[in-house]
């Protein structure tokens, strides 16, 4: 696919992503942002992520910029690192997607770049930019990883786990060393499994038949009370029950904005029903899918609010007090949720137990990889006519009773069934959603969604 710039970054192929036009995004951001006192870059463990980010620092020294180099953290911890720094930053990963992609990730010292922002580097892009002056300071902080660690370790206490058995699938995510380290000074006793020296493209909001038999197996092996995991670039989590059953992004955010004390949680429209359901906020806020979309929105509303998505990736927009204090972190984040669901499933005796208790809404996801940006859009197009709409439905055994075109097509059905169609906005896939009362309902109905729109 040919780099594809958005307010979630940069992405595309390797080969594509030559030094030449990292180097030109580079600049134009720096013209364009504010970067305050400098910028922090990081990245994952993608095979062509250290060149990338030598391209990243050499193109900000070159513009005079003064870089601080954090090696291979998770996003978040880098995000949090460059904002107490008062910083901007690049976090060069790729996120979920297969290896032979990569892409950048940029933030401005107050967070997430916005769509003004995405719009101000664009301009900036075409334009011609006078050599840099080279007179930038590069400097090497290691910190940012176990001060992300500590930041969760202080929120909850030292003993906030305790009694707990709890497994970390390493795979290759950058995450996976600070996992370990963070449950451990939690209380936990924990076990390490299937660590991989080659890439892994592990997608939360769409882990495949194969992964989830692996974690349940996992589960079973080593009498396990949960297992995490995060995607590659340690934003979004991953978490099992004590049945190796893997939970919902949705249900996690849903228990985490309990925790935290949020009053308002903002939430895209493929999260799950069930933050209205369970009537414990005051109001819940949809939007289109992405972070740029659950942070504007967080913004606008301001007080105790929180936002998380169907991945699993958590916000907190406001200073809260656990066992001590937690402050507001406004991008997506993996471990908040991690803990904060593990803390809850600990006071509930099984963590199984506390999934129990939230509404009886089970959401699943699934994507169709390599599939054109423009079939996608053209069938999410389709769906608009009613007469299409109402024939897809019927292909699935439903009858469509209502619709929202705000990002993709969501159709409901009568019987309260939803089934969800959009083109993903960072890789060359299609995205098929689906929500029910029930476990074997959502996994029937989202595998004939997907056979349906493969004819």
């Amino acid at each position: 696919m040919a780099p594809k710039f958005g307010t979630s970054g940069l992405r595309g192929l390797v080969v594509e992503l030559t030094p030449a036009l990292v180097a030109n995004y580079i600049r134009a951001f720096l013209a364009a942002c504010p970067c305050g006192t400098g910028l922090y870059v990081a990245r994952d463990l993608r095979p062509s992520s250290a060149a990338l980010s030598d391209v990243v620092v050499r193109a900000a020294l070159e513009r005079g910029v003064d870089v601080t180099d954090c090696g291979e953290v998770p996003t978040p911890a880098l995000a949090l690192a460059a904002m107490q720094a008062g910083a901007a930053a690049v976090m060069v990963t790729g996120s979920h997607i297969p290896a032979d992609r990569n892409g950048l990730k940029f933030y401005v010292p107050s967070g997430e770049i916005t769509k003004a922002d995405e719009a101000a580097i664009l301009a900036q892009i075409d334009r011609t930019v006078p050599d840099g002056c080279g007179h930038g300071r590069l400097c090497v902080d290691m910190t940012a990883g176990a001060d992300w660690v500590a930041r969760y370790v202080s929120g909850f206490g030292p003993s906030a786990l305790g009694g707990l058995r709890v497994g970390v699938w390493a795979h290759s995510a950058v995450s996976r060393d600070l996992l370990g380290a963070a449950l451990r000074a939690l209380g936990a006793d924990v076990v390490e499994v299937g660590r991989v020296d080659t890439f892994v493209p592990v997608d939360t909001e769409a882990v495949s038949a194969e992964a989830r038999r692996q974690i349940a197996a996992w589960v079973a092996a080593e009498r396990l009370d949960a297992l995490v995991s995060t995607d590659g670039d340690g934003d979004r989590p991953l978490l099992a029950d004590d049945r190796g059953e893997v939970i919902a992004g949705d249900i996690l955010g849903q228990i985490t904005a309990r925790a935290v004390g949020a009053e308002t949680v903002v939430t895209p429209v493929t999260s799950n029903s069930g933050a209205e359901l369970c009537g414990h906020f005051a109001s819940v806020v949809r939007t289109k899918v992405g972070s740029p979309f659950v942070i504007a929105a967080m913004a606008q509303v301001g007080g105790r609010v929180a936002g998380y998505e169907a991945n699993g990736g958590f916000l907190l927009g406001f200073d809260a007090q656990l066992q001590g204090p937690l402050a507001g972190l406004m991008t997506r984040d993996s471990l908040l949720p991690l803990v904060a669901v593990l803390v809850e499933g600990r006071k509930a005796g099984r963590l199984s137990d506390r999934i129990a208790q939230e509404p009886p809404r089970v959401t699943m996801a699934d994507r169709i990889e390599n599939f054109d940006t423009a079939l996608s859009l053209r069938l999410v197009g389709r769906l608009a006519d009613a007469t299409e709409r109402a024939a897809f439905m019927a292909t699935l055994g439903l009858t469509a009773a209502r619709w929202d075109a705000s990002d993709g097509m969501r159709i409901w059905s009568d019987c309260g069934a939803c089934v969800h169609i959009r083109a993903s906005g960072n890789a060359p896939e299609l995205r098929v959603y689906v929500e029910t009362s029930g476990k074997a309902s959502a996994s029937e109905l989202l595998a004939r969604a997907l056979a349906q729109v493969r004819v």
